[in-house]
């Protein structure tokens, strides 16, 4: 049969291909995608080939492809045709053309579908089917016809695994990052708060917050700072503050004596003083000159830094005569001048305590000089601690110069006597001059 060995057999299977990850579908040959449907529908290769079986061979459709039989084959044998013979007839007439056989074509889904109870094509959720290829790390995203193999938030995918994200090397905390599995945790450095945004961080007022000052507070970046009212320093906890004793920083703050107080001090001067307008100096009240004393009408009131002194009047003791109120002469005719100062003068003077040194503190000089006459200056008597000596500063004339510091309240007298010699006359003679001193208690 020769004819029987020329049957052309075509099967074309419609054949669905995956790639990984997002499934992607296509039809393969004999089929057309239908894009309204999303279905593979058949193609009808015998209406759209031309000649697609020649001689005696007859074109049936199948699906996904089609079939070249002979006319004479029984199963597809056709009413029009007759059945061959060994001799071939004549071709016959023309008459209508023939209605070939047509095989039903069941619905074929694309790849990521399947048929649901209403004969439609229908999603296959691959996740909840587990019928995905993610591995254990990754998820499974459900897609159209497909899905996805994606990681969680905070990891990356990479050679197939997923990794986690370092967050912190990328900057995302605006200061302190602590990176975790997945995520990462922002926090903020003493003195600050964490954001709303979960990143940045804000400044604490600590000040108008807690204020753990005990005084002033001033708020920084950051920080704080405790400040102290004038008077007040800073302990070492920099929080608190104590008071600062002023008067231990310096003797010279006051003049007289410092009194430490809270946040501050104050001078006060000793009795008989004023304190000045300064706040610091005192000034001696001359209670003589405001008549504050208690001086009997005799006596005469002599202030003196930081009190006074009523002194009696001058009594001259026999041989010696009154001149005035503060002069006594010892007359030549008396016997029992012969020895004696011929006049003795009294002079009082006061002087604070402790005096630099040396310092002049009295003159003496001769009121008459007299032809042929020289003077002689020096100290009687009262210098026995040899704070004072004379210098004669002309020839009728000499100075007191105390050498060394006297401190008071002390009351010194001192005989200073001037010697009056005369070679023309072979005369020696005396005046003395009696000086009492009061050294007040201090030094102002």
């Amino acid at each position: 049969m020769q004819g029987l060995k020329r049957i052309l057999t075509a099967f074309t299977l419609a054949i669905c291909l995956s790639r990984p990850g997002k499934a992607q579908q296509q039809c393969t040959n004999g089929f057309d995608l239908d894009r309204a449907s999303g279905q593979c529908l058949d193609i009808d290769e015998c209406r759209t080939i031309p000649e697609a079986c020649r001689g005696d061979m007859v074109c049936v459709n199948q699906n996904g492809g089609y079939l070249c039989v002979p006319r004479t084959n029984p199963v597809y044998r056709s009413p029009y045709l007759n059945p061959y013979s060994n001799i071939y007839p004549p071709p016959p007439a023309p008459g209508p053309v023939p209605n070939y056989p047509t095989v039903t074509r069941p619905l074929i889904c694309r790849f990521g579908y399947q048929l649901d109870e209403n004969n439609q094509c229908a999603d296959v959720d691959e996740c909840a089917s587990d019928s995905h290829q993610c591995n254990p790390t990754q998820i499974c995203i459900n897609t159209e016809g497909g899905y996805t193999c994606s990681c969680t938030e905070g990891y990356w995918l990479l050679e197939g695994q997923c990794l986690d994200i370092d967050e912190c090397r990328y900057g995302y905390c605006q200061q302190l990052c602590a990176n975790v599995p997945g995520s990462y945790s922002c926090t903020c450095n003493p003195g600050f708060t964490l954001n709303d945004d979960g990143r940045s961080c804000q400044d604490v007022n600590e000040c108008t917050s807690e204020n753990p000052c005990t005084q002033t507070c001033v708020n920084t970046y950051g920080s704080f700072l405790c400040r102290c009212e004038p008077g007040y320093e800073l302990e070492a906890d920099g929080v608190n503050c104590s008071d600062m004793d002023e008067c231990s920083f310096s003797e010279f703050l006051c003049q007289h004596e410092c009194v430490n107080g809270p946040g501050s001090y104050y001078c006060v001067c000793p009795s008989g003083y004023n304190l000045l307008d300064d706040n610091r100096s005192c000034q001696d009240i001359n209670e003589c000159e405001i008549r504050n004393f208690t001086c009997t009408p005799q006596q005469t009131c002599f202030n003196i830094p930081g009190e006074y002194k009523c002194l009696d009047p001058v009594r001259c003791e026999d041989p010696y005569i009154q001149i005035n109120e503060n002069r006594c002469m010892c007359p030549a005719e008396n016997a029992g001048c012969r020895d004696q100062p011929f006049t003795i003068l009294y002079r009082v003077m006061d002087m604070v305590s402790g005096r630099s040194v040396p310092s002049d503190i009295f003159q003496m000089q001769a009121t008459t000089r007299y032809p042929g006459a020289y003077y002689i200056f020096q100290i009687k008597s009262g210098n026995e601690g040899r704070e004072f000596y004379m210098r004669q500063t002309g020839p009728i004339s000499a100075t007191l110069v105390m050498t060394r510091p006297v401190k008071g309240p002390r009351t010194i007298e001192l005989d200073l006597e001037m010697i009056t010699v005369n070679t023309v006359i072979n005369f020696r003679g005396s005046s003395v001059i009696r000086l009492r001193i009061y050294v007040s208690q201090y030094s102002f």
